[in-house]
């Protein structure tokens, strides 16, 4: 299933390092209780310009597990890592630029965006990295392209991968405009039903006690995945949309109150592609409502709805407190008219207690 890859210091497990034995990675078909999540990366696969995959959870709920199950599926079989301190240099790849002003050859050193191309990108905590760092991931994970510019010198090349970003969002949050633009977004909870938890434990204990055997038990449905992908991703050309798919998506995206058209977008490359993966003749309407959660997670604006009723809630109250009721404002107003004194207090007198000690100002006089 994967050929024999140079190692890197970068480079996960799915990959094999030179003069090493690859480690044994868990079977993407063994995964438990991630329906969703291996249906995202699955597509993400098929299509890599869907911008990759978003992957939100707390920790120890398998997001590495099924980022390095995926790349064993992919035809370059390798896993990258983007370490949390690699700088941009390290990431996009540098030119020599002397070496372009001495002979006017242009020397390329590739960064991981290269080491990464027809493999998987895995970005553990991506809402950590700097945001210059996120923007040239989504930019080379969405156009399949990446290009380095020094002194008005440029070089490109191919960047096809799959984008798998991970996050704890008790660690914070990506900004809005760039979590809009990872194309799919999953989010994992804890597992608390029993039967799945012990499933999950159980599977995780046999393959760490037989790794070989573990994966033998699967090498048949690990091998149709990588057939089904491979076809799906011959198909998508040959794949359209009529006007109900088109009716459909946009009828979601406003719905969800999505900014832009890149929610329509995806989503339609979303249903190609699952539409692609199950061996469809076209893309249907259930295609497009399959892919809807995945791509409309991280971009609906519903759930500022409740927050701006109970603002106008509270203004409006805060409205009758200051002013009253419009019965006691029509009546204020009309007592003021009629009197122009209306509201004024006369003075009162005040009792004075006299303090011992104290001689009357008339009594100095006499």
């Amino acid at each position: 299933m994967n050929g024999a890859m140079r190692g890197t210091d970068d480079v996960g497990s799915a990959g094999v390092a030179s003069g090493t034995a690859p480690r044994p990675v868990f079977p993407f078909a063994a995964l438990i209780g991630q329906a969703s999540l291996q249906q995202a990366l699955v597509l993400a696969a098929i299509d890599p310009g869907l911008g990759g995959v978003l992957i939100s959870g707390p920790r120890g709920t398998a997001k590495s597990t099924a980022a390095r199950a995926l790349a064993e599926l992919l035809p370059q079989g390798q896993l990258v890592n983007l370490p949390l301190g690699a700088s941009e240099d390290r990431l996009i790849g540098t030119l020599d630029i002397e070496t372009v002003l001495r002979d006017g050859s242009v020397r390329f050193s590739p960064g991981l965006l290269a080491k990464a191309h027809r493999g998987v990108l895995y970005v553990d905590e991506v809402n950590l990295l700097p945001d210059a760092l996120v923007d040239a991931l989504l930019d080379a994970a969405a156009s399949g392209v990446n290009t380095v510019e020094r002194d008005g010198v440029s070089h490109s090349h191919d960047a096809s991968f799959v984008l798998i970003g991970t996050m704890n969002p008790e660690e914070g949050e990506l900004r809005p405009q760039l979590i809009d633009r990872f194309g799919l977004m999953v989010e994992l909870q804890n597992v608390f039903e029993p039967q799945v938890r012990q499933a999950i434990v159980k599977a995780r204990f046999a393959f760490e006690l037989d790794p070989t055997g573990f994966r033998a038990a699967y090498a048949e449905l690990q091998a149709s995945y990588v057939q089904r992908i491979r076809a799906a991703r011959a198909a998508l050309p040959l794949l359209s949309f009529d006007d109900a798919v088109h009716a459909r998506v946009s009828a979601l995206c406003i719905d969800a109150a999505v900014d832009g058209l890149r929610a329509d977008l995806v989503m339609l490359r979303a249903a190609r592609a699952l539409a692609a993966f199950e061996r469809a003749d076209a893309v249907t309407v259930r295609h497009v409502e399959r892919v809807a959660d995945a791509v409309l997670l991280h971009r609906r604006r519903q759930h500022d709805a409740p927050h701006a009723n109970q603002r106008q809630q509270e203004g409006e109250a805060q409205s009758q407190d200051v002013t009253g009721s419009a019965s006691d404002r029509a009546a204020g107003s009309a007592t003021s008219s009629a009197d122009p004194d209306w509201g004024y207090l006369p003075p009162e007198p005040t009792g004075a207690v006299p303090v011992k000690g104290v001689i009357p100002l008339d009594a100095k006089k006499r």
